[in-house]
Order: C-alpha cells, then structure tokens, then sequence
C-alpha cells in the first residue's frame, strides 16, 4: 500500500499550475471531471413560499338592524334593488335581510353609506 503521508506531501508541494495539470490527467486517466462543491450557507431554513392570497371580488351587504326611520330605509332599498313597495318592505322587516349579492366593493360601500345615512346598521360580508 502507498504511503498516504508521502502522497500527501507530495500534493502539498505541488504549485497551482502543476496541481491544474494533476487535475487534468487525473480527469482523462479516471474518465471523470472535477466539479465544485455546492456551497451551503448556514441560516434558516427558507419557508416554503405562502400561497397567494386571493383577493375577495363579490361582498353581500345584509341590512342587520333598520333602525328608528323604517319607511326611509324601505325607500332606500327600493331605489337600491328596483324591488316594489311590498318586496322591499318585506326585505326591511326580515331579520339580517341581504339587501345585494355579489356587488363589487365600491357599490357594496356605497350602499352601506347610504342606508347608515338613514340610521340603518349594515355589514358588508
């Protein structure tokens, strides 16, 4: 068996152009290449990325509670939906009625303004 000590010395002795040419025979003789090694850092772990949360498109406005000033909530609800006296009234009296569905933000705010200007409570869902 080789002395391992002897090789080794041998190695270190060995300038960069000459330890290039040693590569370079070793590559042909072994059929291989040298590659680098990956680098690993030291740190956390990375997270896996969080799913992309999706932004909510369609809000129902529900009319919770109408407050003291019932007949203008109805007219409210009336111009809102383009429902008959009778509908909307009914609309008005059912507890958490919705009011829309599936509006967009800005009508759903604008909605709510409007019939909190009239003392109702409403939540946009």
């Amino acid at each position: 068996m080789a002395d391992l000590n002897a090789i080794v010395e041998q190695l270190s002795s060995l300038t960069l152009l000459e330890a290039a040419e040693l590569k370079k025979m070793l590559e042909e003789k072994w059929g291989v290449t040298a590659a680098a090694a990956p680098v690993m850092m030291a740190g956390p772990a990375a997270a896996p990325a969080a799913a992309p949360v999706e932004e909510k498109t369609e809000f129902d406005v529900i009319l919770e509670d109408i407050g003291p000033k019932k007949i203008e909530v109805i007219k409210v609800v009336r111009a809102i939906t383009n429902l008959g006296l009778k509908e909307a009234k009914d609309l008005v009296e059912a507890p958490k009625s919705t009011v829309q569905t599936g509006v967009a933000k800005a009508t759903a705010e604008d909605t709510k303004k409007k019939l909190e200007e009239v003392g109702a409570k409403v939540t946009i869902k």
